[in-house]
Order: structure tokens, then sequence, then C-alpha cells
């Protein structure tokens, strides 16, 4: 018990010393924004009216795919953290401390969740004013926000492994990229079927469509059928991939 409270209490030292970075640069909160609303404005304004979804409101078929865009981004921050830490040699300091050595990984892990939450909530906020409405209700709204959270923690796991096994802060970011783009091979702005074969195959078998059309139908109020199941598998077992060798290189940095 007292190894657990130990544990505890480094892990809030730990992420209360990365939330302080976060929030006294509120700009990377920002920065992180400022990409996936200035896309929600660009599809909605102007691509909108010429995008055939079956829907009346685009902005509600295109929110999901924004938000896991955000995530992606924002995750890109941990591997530019991380990888400084690396360099400066802060991550060897705090291992000749007497703390628990996961503590410090496990900090920028949760701060990355912490962050993330944010920059959704402003970014739902932005899609309020721009005409987004829910028929959800409360336990709809708790689903959705569990795989939100669960697909952060996925890609913020995969952030840690470049962090931490990148050689210059360019390839400790550079991860991110494809991330980010994934979205736009999926349903996040079209439906797949309006897609050319190879690419709708490729789009309905990737982790984001699944993801994306579940929040879309919590969101909704309809049913989600087989595609929470498969968003959720695809959810775990990156996380559970990106864990294990998140922490391999990990213990190899403080080796």
């Amino acid at each position: 018990m007292e190894a657990k409270n130990h544990f505890f209490s480094d892990m809030s030292v730990m992420l209360g010393r990365s939330l302080r970075h976060i929030f006294r640069s509120m700009d990377t909160i920002f920065t992180v924004c400022i990409t996936p609303i200035a896309m929600m404005l660009l599809f909605v304004y102007v691509f909108g009216g010429a995008i055939e979804t079956g829907t009346d409101n685009y902005v509600n078929f295109l929110l999901p795919g924004i938000l896991l865009m955000a995530i992606a981004s924002g995750v890109a921050y941990v591997a530019y953290r991380l990888f400084l830490d690396k360099q400066r040699g802060i991550i060897e300091r705090f291992h000749s401390m007497p703390i628990a050595r996961s503590t410090v990984l496990w900090g920028h892990v949760l701060t990355s969740v912490v962050s993330n939450i944010v920059s959704i909530v402003v970014i739902i906020l932005v899609a309020l004013i721009m005409g987004f409405r829910s028929s959800a209700g409360v336990l709809s709204w708790f689903a959705v926000a569990g795989i939100l959270v669960l697909f952060t923690l996925a890609l913020t796991w995969v952030a840690a492994i470049a962090g931490l096994s990148a050689k210059t802060v360019e390839g400790a970011s550079a991860f991110s990229y494809p991330l980010i783009f994934l979205p736009f091979i999926s349903s996040a702005f079209v439906p797949t079927e309006t897609m050319p074969s190879v690419v709708r195959a490729f789009a309905e078998n990737q982790p984001v469509t699944s993801i994306v059309e579940t929040i879309r139908a919590l969101l909704s109020s309809q049913p989600v059928g087989n595609d929470i199941w498969v968003a959720l598998a695809w959810c775990l077992g990156i996380m559970i991939v990106a864990y294990l060798f998140a922490v391999r290189a990990y213990k190899r940095n403080a080796a």
C-alpha cells in the first residue's frame, strides 16, 4: 500500500510538472485547435454545399473526423516534449531521484489526455456556434468521451515511441503527419461509397472510419452496430502494442 501511495504521489508531481508547461504556454492548445477549426470552417462554408452526405447539417457529419484530426495534431507535442526531456538529460536526472521511474513517462501521457480534452471542448463549442446539434443523451456523450480518450491514449503511446526514439526534434514531430492525413481517406469528410474501389477498400478498413462512424451514430442517437466494437478493438490494439514498444524505448533510454 505504501508503494502504491508513493507511486501516485510521484505521478501527481510529474503530471503537475507537465501540466504547468502546457498552461504556461496556452499557445500550444490554440495551435492544436487552429488547423482543425480552419478545416471545419473551410469544409462547411466552402465545400459543404457541394458534398452529398445524405444529411441536412454537414457540420454534424464532419465534427467526429475533425475531433480525431485535432487529437492526432495534439499528440505531436508529447513526442516533442519527451524528446526535449531526453536530449536535455532531464529523464536521467529524474531517474537519479528516489521516484518511481515510470511516473516520468505517465506524466507526459496523462498531460496529453488533459490537453486534448481541452482542445476537444474548444472545437465542440465552435461547432455549436456553426450549427452543430446533437440529440444524444448523457450516456451517449459519455460513450463518445470514452472513445475519444481511448483514441488519445492510443496515439499518445505512439507519440511516446517517436519522442524517445527520434534523433532530431523534427523526427520526433514528423510521425504525426500521416495520422493527421488519415481522416481524409476515411468517412470523416465524405461517404466512402463515393470513393474509387481501391481507396474505398482502404478507407473502410482503417481505424478512423469505424471510430468516426461510431461517434457519428452516438451523437445522432442512431444504432452503432458493429462499428463500436471495431473502433474499440482498434483503439485498444494500437494502445497495447504502442505501450509495449514505448516502455521498451523508455527503458533503453534509462539504461
